[in-house]
């Protein structure tokens, strides 16, 4: 028999996602501290993105944390982000997981790989508040977008190792599995 290339997308990685999907948007509605004056507010949305790119890799952390935070926009009452915030946090979910894989997802790459993904989502958002609200008000946002990736970081990066340790079956979701014919 031939040997047949195996997808790593299976009933479960599917229901995987959907419910990190759900979590990143209920961590961006339920806290959520608005910033004056473009109507942008802090969330804990990236603890999810980096918990996600880092734990179940680039293309996960992608779709969680672009969909999650696009439907948290549409559900909260700012669909004027939601495409923006699909892009934006997509990005940032890919280039972070990216970056932490080629370090083996080991700490010292995803604190290296927090640094691009920090600044493609507030350089992001800096560029679309500015296009819409215009360069000052877009300036206002950046501290508190930046104490938002602060707090990913920080809560999210642990987590990883955390649930790694409660759940070690968790480093071989998503792999592909190796299996030979007896």
């Amino acid at each position: 028999m031939e040997n047949q290339k195996r997808s790593n997308l299976d009933s479960r990685m599917v229901a995987l996602v959907a419910v990190l999907i759900a979590v990143t948007c209920v961590l961006t509605i339920v806290i959520r501290i608005p910033i004056a004056p473009t109507r942008g507010y802090i969330t804990l949305a990236d603890v999810a993105i980096y918990f996600a790119s880092f734990s179940l890799g680039p293309w996960v952390g992608g779709i969680a944390g672009g969909i999650g935070t696009g439907l948290a926009d549409a559900i909260a009452g700012y669909p004027q982000w939601m495409v923006f915030s699909l892009i934006i946090h997509g990005v940032q979910g890919v280039v972070a997981g990216l970056i932490a894989r080629a370090g083996g997802y080991k700490l010292r790459w995803m604190v290296l790989a927090w640094i691009p993904a920090t600044i493609i989502m507030i350089g992001g958002y800096l560029t679309v508040s500015s296009f819409l609200y215009g360069f000052g008000p877009a300036v206002i946002e950046v501290p508190g977008n930046l104490i938002q990736n602060i707090a990913g970081g920080v809560v999210g990066i642990p987590l990883v190792f955390a649930v790694r340790k409660a759940y070690p079956p968790i480093n071989q979701v998503g792999k592909k599995q190796k299996w030979e014919e007896q």
